[in-house]
Protein backbone atom coordinates (compact mmCIF):
# COMPACT_ATOMS: atom_id res chain seq x y z
CA UNK A 1 0.00 0.00 0.00
CA UNK A 2 2.87 2.49 0.94
CA UNK A 3 4.19 2.32 -2.32
CA UNK A 4 0.77 3.32 -4.36
CA UNK A 5 0.45 5.93 -2.22
CA UNK A 6 3.60 7.11 -2.66
CA UNK A 7 2.66 7.04 -6.55
CA UNK A 8 -0.72 9.14 -5.80
CA UNK A 9 1.56 11.93 -3.34
CA UNK A 10 3.78 12.40 -6.50
CA UNK A 11 1.44 15.40 -7.64
CA UNK A 12 0.88 16.88 -4.22
CA UNK A 13 4.39 16.59 -3.57
CA UNK A 14 5.65 18.39 -6.83
CA UNK A 15 4.02 21.09 -6.16
CA UNK A 16 5.57 21.90 -2.67
CA UNK A 17 8.77 22.59 -0.88
CA UNK A 18 8.92 21.02 2.16
CA UNK A 19 11.84 22.46 3.46
CA UNK A 20 10.22 25.80 3.37
CA UNK A 21 6.41 25.08 4.47
CA UNK A 22 5.16 23.20 7.46
CA UNK A 23 3.24 21.14 5.47
CA UNK A 24 2.98 17.06 6.38
CA UNK A 25 5.00 15.67 3.76
CA UNK A 26 2.90 11.68 3.94
CA UNK A 27 6.04 9.82 5.16
CA UNK A 28 4.47 7.62 8.02
CA UNK A 29 2.01 5.57 6.09
CA UNK A 30 -0.23 5.00 9.34
CA UNK A 31 -3.83 4.49 9.03
CA UNK A 32 -6.47 4.62 11.86
CA UNK A 33 -9.11 1.46 12.34
CA UNK A 34 -11.70 3.36 10.90
CA UNK A 35 -11.77 5.59 7.93
CA UNK A 36 -11.16 8.95 8.39
CA UNK A 37 -12.48 12.06 6.91
CA UNK A 38 -11.24 15.80 7.47
CA UNK A 39 -12.77 19.10 6.63
CA UNK A 40 -10.41 21.73 6.85
CA UNK A 41 -11.07 25.94 5.77
CA UNK A 42 -8.37 27.22 3.95
CA UNK A 43 -8.38 30.97 3.27
CA UNK A 44 -6.19 31.43 -0.18
CA UNK A 45 -6.65 33.56 -2.82
CA UNK A 46 -10.02 32.07 -2.50
CA UNK A 47 -11.87 31.32 0.47
CA UNK A 48 -12.81 27.25 0.22
CA UNK A 49 -13.44 24.17 2.24
CA UNK A 50 -11.39 21.22 1.63
CA UNK A 51 -13.33 18.01 1.85
CA UNK A 52 -11.19 15.40 2.48
CA UNK A 53 -11.48 11.27 2.49
CA UNK A 54 -9.17 8.00 2.98
CA UNK A 55 -9.13 5.86 0.80
CA UNK A 56 -6.38 3.91 -0.98
CA UNK A 57 -3.76 5.30 2.60
CA UNK A 58 -3.92 8.46 0.57
CA UNK A 59 -6.95 11.58 1.39
CA UNK A 60 -8.71 11.93 -1.67
CA UNK A 61 -10.20 15.86 -1.30
CA UNK A 62 -12.67 17.95 -3.31
CA UNK A 63 -12.57 22.04 -2.73
CA UNK A 64 -15.74 23.10 -1.76
CA UNK A 65 -16.48 26.54 -2.15
CA UNK A 66 -19.24 27.06 0.06
CA UNK A 67 -18.55 24.12 2.56
CA UNK A 68 -20.74 21.29 3.04
CA UNK A 69 -24.41 21.50 4.21
CA UNK A 70 -26.37 18.75 6.00
CA UNK A 71 -29.65 19.78 4.23
CA UNK A 72 -30.46 17.82 1.46
CA UNK A 73 -31.75 20.63 -0.76
CA UNK A 74 -28.40 22.04 -0.68
CA UNK A 75 -25.94 20.93 -3.40
CA UNK A 76 -22.75 21.88 -3.16
CA UNK A 77 -20.15 22.03 -5.83
CA UNK A 78 -16.98 19.61 -5.48
CA UNK A 79 -13.55 20.19 -7.74
CA UNK A 80 -11.00 17.19 -7.03
CA UNK A 81 -7.96 18.21 -5.97
CA UNK A 82 -4.14 16.40 -5.60
CA UNK A 83 -4.45 13.86 -3.14
CA UNK A 84 -2.87 14.18 -0.16
CA UNK A 85 -0.95 12.41 2.82
CA UNK A 86 -3.17 10.95 5.51
CA UNK A 87 -1.15 13.53 8.18
CA UNK A 88 -2.82 16.16 6.63
CA UNK A 89 -6.37 15.71 8.42
CA UNK A 90 -4.62 17.21 11.28
CA UNK A 91 -2.81 20.27 9.61
CA UNK A 92 -3.73 23.52 11.06
CA UNK A 93 -1.64 26.35 10.68
CA UNK A 94 -0.26 28.96 7.90
CA UNK A 95 1.51 28.32 4.86
CA UNK A 96 3.54 31.10 3.71
CA UNK A 97 3.68 33.21 1.39
CA UNK A 98 4.56 32.63 -2.31
CA UNK A 99 4.19 28.57 -1.66
CA UNK A 100 1.28 26.54 -3.11
CA UNK A 101 -1.65 27.31 -1.18
CA UNK A 102 -0.28 29.98 0.73
CA UNK A 103 -3.02 31.29 3.52
CA UNK A 104 -3.94 29.97 6.69
CA UNK A 105 -5.84 26.81 7.78
CA UNK A 106 -7.74 24.97 9.89
CA UNK A 107 -9.53 21.58 10.70
CA UNK A 108 -13.15 22.82 10.38
CA UNK A 109 -14.54 19.20 11.34
CA UNK A 110 -13.18 15.65 11.19
CA UNK A 111 -13.81 11.60 12.17
CA UNK A 112 -14.48 8.47 10.37
CA UNK A 113 -17.04 7.38 8.18
CA UNK A 114 -18.83 4.38 6.77
CA UNK A 115 -18.45 3.44 3.12
CA UNK A 116 -22.27 2.49 1.94
CA UNK A 117 -21.53 1.93 -1.77
CA UNK A 118 -23.53 -0.48 -3.78
CA UNK A 119 -24.77 -1.45 -7.28
CA UNK A 120 -27.98 -1.37 -8.85
CA UNK A 121 -28.87 -5.08 -7.07
CA UNK A 122 -27.81 -3.60 -3.67
CA UNK A 123 -24.59 -5.34 -3.39
CA UNK A 124 -21.82 -3.26 -1.80
CA UNK A 125 -18.89 -2.52 -4.14
CA UNK A 126 -15.62 -1.01 -3.00
CA UNK A 127 -15.43 2.53 -2.50
CA UNK A 128 -12.48 3.09 -4.18
CA UNK A 129 -14.46 1.77 -7.12
CA UNK A 130 -17.67 3.74 -6.37
CA UNK A 131 -15.85 7.15 -6.48
CA UNK A 132 -14.15 5.70 -10.38
CA UNK A 133 -17.86 4.86 -11.31
CA UNK A 134 -18.45 8.80 -10.32
CA UNK A 135 -20.63 8.08 -7.12
CA UNK A 136 -20.33 7.14 -3.87
CA UNK A 137 -21.97 7.31 -0.64
CA UNK A 138 -21.15 7.28 2.51
CA UNK A 139 -22.00 7.57 6.40
CA UNK A 140 -20.36 10.47 8.57
CA UNK A 141 -19.11 10.76 12.04
CA UNK A 142 -17.99 13.70 12.56
CA UNK A 143 -17.72 16.43 15.61
CA UNK A 144 -19.96 18.57 13.11
CA UNK A 145 -21.11 16.89 10.35
CA UNK A 146 -23.14 13.47 10.64
CA UNK A 147 -25.00 10.31 9.00
CA UNK A 148 -25.20 10.01 5.18
CA UNK A 149 -23.81 11.95 2.42
CA UNK A 150 -23.23 11.39 -1.19
CA UNK A 151 -20.43 12.30 -3.67
CA UNK A 152 -21.59 12.79 -7.51
CA UNK A 153 -19.61 13.28 -10.29
CA UNK A 154 -21.98 15.33 -13.27
CA UNK A 155 -18.64 16.89 -15.41
CA UNK A 156 -15.98 14.90 -17.01
CA UNK A 157 -14.39 11.91 -15.83
CA UNK A 158 -14.19 10.36 -18.90
CA UNK A 159 -11.36 7.44 -19.53
CA UNK A 160 -8.85 10.15 -21.07
CA UNK A 161 -10.13 13.24 -19.30
CA UNK A 162 -8.08 15.30 -16.81
CA UNK A 163 -9.39 15.00 -12.99
CA UNK A 164 -9.04 18.58 -12.78
CA UNK A 165 -11.49 19.18 -15.30
CA UNK A 166 -13.98 17.32 -12.87
CA UNK A 167 -16.81 18.47 -11.47
CA UNK A 168 -19.14 17.00 -8.43
CA UNK A 169 -21.57 17.82 -6.32
CA UNK A 170 -21.70 17.15 -2.86
CA UNK A 171 -24.57 16.42 -1.18
CA UNK A 172 -26.54 15.07 2.04
CA UNK A 173 -28.77 12.48 2.12
CA UNK A 174 -32.75 12.93 3.77
CA UNK A 175 -32.36 11.10 6.75
CA UNK A 176 -32.47 11.63 10.71
CA UNK A 177 -29.81 13.63 10.87
CA UNK A 178 -30.52 16.13 8.01
CA UNK A 179 -31.34 19.51 8.60
CA UNK A 180 -34.00 21.97 6.60
CA UNK A 181 -33.62 25.05 8.42
CA UNK A 182 -30.50 27.24 10.17
CA UNK A 183 -27.78 29.09 7.61
CA UNK A 184 -26.87 27.99 4.32
CA UNK A 185 -23.69 27.84 4.56
CA UNK A 186 -20.82 27.86 7.26
CA UNK A 187 -19.40 31.34 7.65
CA UNK A 188 -15.26 30.64 7.50
CA UNK A 189 -14.59 33.96 9.30
CA UNK A 190 -16.49 32.89 12.54
CA UNK A 191 -16.01 28.79 12.32
CA UNK A 192 -13.56 27.55 14.79
CA UNK A 193 -11.09 24.58 14.40
CA UNK A 194 -12.66 21.19 15.60
CA UNK A 195 -9.31 20.72 16.90
CA UNK A 196 -7.95 23.71 18.58
CA UNK A 197 -11.49 25.91 18.80
CA UNK A 198 -9.47 28.22 17.24
CA UNK A 199 -10.88 30.84 13.93
CA UNK A 200 -8.80 31.51 11.12
CA UNK A 201 -7.77 34.70 12.45
CA UNK A 202 -6.36 33.61 15.78
CA UNK A 203 -3.96 30.54 13.85
CA UNK A 204 -2.89 33.67 11.50
CA UNK A 205 -2.07 35.54 14.78
CA UNK A 206 -0.54 32.74 16.65
CA UNK A 207 1.11 30.99 13.93
CA UNK A 208 1.65 33.67 11.27
CA UNK A 209 3.51 36.24 13.26
CA UNK A 210 0.12 38.74 12.14
CA UNK A 211 -3.58 38.60 11.56
CA UNK A 212 -5.26 38.03 8.39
Amino acid sequence: MTGASDDRLRKHRGKRHFDMAEEPHGDSGQTAAAPCFVVQIHQTRRMHFDFRLEVGGVLRSWAVPRGPSENPRERRLAVPTEDHPLEYRTFEGVIEKGKHGSGTVIVWDQGTYRPLSHNRWGKPIPFEQSLEDGHATFWLDGTKLHGEFALTRFKGGGKDGDPGEEIWLLMKAKDGRATHDGPEAPDPYLARSARTGRTLAQVAAEEGGGSL
